[in-house]
C-alpha cells in the first residue's frame, strides 16, 4: 500500500508541474507572461493625454503587438505614479520641481496656454496685467474691461497641474489664485464650462481650443494673437513644455514609443494637432 502511495503521489506532482509549465508557456505565446508585447502605462498630465493617445493610435498601426495604457491624472499625479512603479512614463506640462529633478526626462514639444472666453463675450484684448487681476478678484465685472455689466465666473485647474502650474509661472507672479475661482481636474472639464458660460474665463493647452463641439474665444495678449506661429516666432509670451519622465532612462517598448515620437513621422503628428515639436520638423 505504501508504494502504490508514492506511485500516485509522483504522478500527481508530475501533472501538476506538467500543467504549470503548460500554463506558463501559454501566457508567453499570449504576451501575458512579461513578453516584449505587455503593455506598459503612460499617466499624468490631462493637457498632453490627448496628443499622446493619437500617437499610441498611430504607432499601434506599426507595432500592433505593443500595447500602451494611456492614463490622465494630472502632471504631479503621473510624477508619483512613476516613483511607484506603477507606470514606467509620467507625462508632465510643467517644470520639474527641486526634488525631481533626479528623474531621467525629456521635452516632447511645447504648446501654448491659452486663455479662453465665450465666444459671446465682447471682450478679445487683455494684459497680462488684468488677467492677474481678474485671477486675484481686483477686477470682479466684465465692464471694467470693457465687456458687458456681468459678474465674472474665474475657472482655475486645481492643485497640482501642470496647467495649472505653468499658469501660476507665467501669469500670477508668485500671487495666489482667488478662492471663490471654480476648480476643475482637466482641461476639458475647464473648455466645457467656459463654453457653456458666457461670462467665464479659463486656461488651457493652446492645442486644445478648437477641439469640442462647442466653440471657445482665445484672448489676445498684450495684442498678440495665441496662435502656433506666434509660440514659434516668440511673440506670443505663454508656453510651457511637455515632459515625459521616468525613473531612468526608458528601454525595450518604452523606448521604441519614444524613438517613434523622435521620428520624423511622431513629430509630423505632434505639428499637425498644434503642437511645436522639438526634434527639427517645421511648418512648411
Amino acid at each position: 500500500m505504501s508504494s502504490k502511495k508514492t506511485d500516485t503521489t509522483n504522478y500527481i506532482s508530475k501533472t501538476t508541474l506538467c500543467f504549470l509549465l503548460c500554463t506558463i508557456c501559454f501566457l508567453s505565446a499570449c504576451g501575458l507572461g512579461g513578453g516584449n508585447s505587455a503593455a506598459f502605462v503612460i499617466a499624468g498630465s490631462t493637457s498632453v493625454q490627448p496628443y499622446v493617445e493619437v500617437l499610441v493610435e498611430e504607432y499601434a498601426i506599426l507595432y500592433p503587438e505593443k500595447l500602451i495604457d494611456v492614463q490622465g491624472g494630472g502632471s504631479s499625479a503621473g510624477i508619483q505614479a512613476v516613483e511607484s512603479h506603477t507606470a514606467q512614463i509620467g507625462m508632465s506640462s510643467r517644470n520639474l520641481r527641486d526634488t525631481e529633478e533626479y528623474l531621467w526626462n525629456e521635452r516632447i514639444a511645447k504648446d501654448g496656454l491659452a486663455i479662453i472666453i465665450n465666444p459671446e463675450n465682447p471682450v478679445s484684448d487683455l494684459t497680462l496685467e488684468q488677467i492677474r487681476g481678474i485671477y486675484e478678484a481686483r477686477y470682479t465685472n466684465w465692464s471694467q474691461l470693457g465687456g458687458t455689466d456681468a459678474r465674472i465666473h474665474i475657472i482655475t485647474r486645481e492643485e497640482g497641474s501642470g496647467t495649472r502650474s505653468a499658469f501660476e509661472e507665467l501669469v500670477m507672479e508668485e500671487r495666489r489664485i482667488t478662492p471663490r475661482a471654480i476648480v476643475q481636474d482637466s482641461n476639458g472639464a475647464v473648455r466645457q464650462l467656459v463654453a457653456d458660460d458666457p461670462n467665464s474665463i479659463g486656461f488651457i493647452s493652446l492645442g486644445l481650443v478648437d477641439i469640442g463641439e462647442r466653440p471657445v474665444k482665445a484672448l489676445r495678449i498684450n495684442g498678440v494673437a495665441a496662435t502656433r506661429n506666434n509660440v514659434l516666432n516668440g511673440d506670443y509670451e505663454l508656453f510651457r513644455s511637455f515632459l515625459f519622465v521616468s525613473l531612468e532612462e526608458p528601454t525595450g517598448s518604452a523606448m521604441l514609443f519614444i524613438e517613434f515620437i523622435r521620428s520624423p513621422e511622431g513629430q509630423k503628428i505632434m505639428a499637425e494637432e498644434g503642437l511645436i515639436p522639438e526634434f527639427g520638423i517645421h511648418d512648411d
